[in-house]
């Protein structure tokens, strides 16, 4: 069977009080059946692939930069979200995959400052209240990881005081405002 793996992260950021998540909104998908939401598409967390002689924590934050347009820091795994797929394309084998996911803090850049060509593959890349997130999020399993994120936060309160002041120090640098 082939194994696939990729890497992807919830980036936080404090604006406007209230905590956000960076999310994307690939394009051409439309929301899974599964999911009753007035949003036609789906909208997901940044991940992708982990290349050949690259570690999880570096792929997702190259994937991060990539599909938003921001730098983060790791701050903590938060959870392997393993599934099975069958390929639509191609040879159509069924495919196990792991997806590795991180808490990342926000460091530097604008959302949506993206490369033309990852334009093909991301529509926009949007800042999301960390609170609504369970709910917005398209997969069943990126919501559960956003609530882990929630729940790794409220047990970590001396370490999101230290994410919360570099936040505030990366909006400044990057010369951006509170608007999404």
């Amino acid at each position: 069977m082939i194994r696939e793996f990729s890497a992807g992260a919830v980036v936080l950021r404090r604006m406007k009080h209230r905590w956000w998540i960076a999310a994307i909104e690939p394009q051409g998908r439309r929301s899974p059946a599964s999911k009753p939401s007035p949003r036609d598409s789906v909208l997901a967390l940044p991940k992708g692939a982990v290349d050949t002689g690259e570690d999880a924590e570096h792929a997702a934050l190259r994937e991060v930069h990539e599909e938003t347009g921001v730098t983060a820091e790791i701050v903590a795994k938060l959870k392997d979200i393993k599934y099975y797929y069958i390929r639509s394309w191609g040879d159509h084998q069924r495919v196990f995959k792991i997806v590795t996911f991180y808490l990342a803090a926000y460091r530097s850049g604008r959302l949506g400052n993206i490369s033309p060509e990852m334009r093909k593959e991301v529509r926009r890349a949007l800042w999301i209240p960390l609170e609504d997130s369970p709910r917005e999020l398209s997969y069943s399993g990126e919501r559960d990881v956003a609530k882990q994120a929630t729940e790794w936060m409220s047990q970590h309160p001396e370490l999101v005081a230290q994410i919360e002041a570099t936040s505030v120090r990366g909006k400044a640098a990057s010369g951006e405002g509170t608007s999404q």
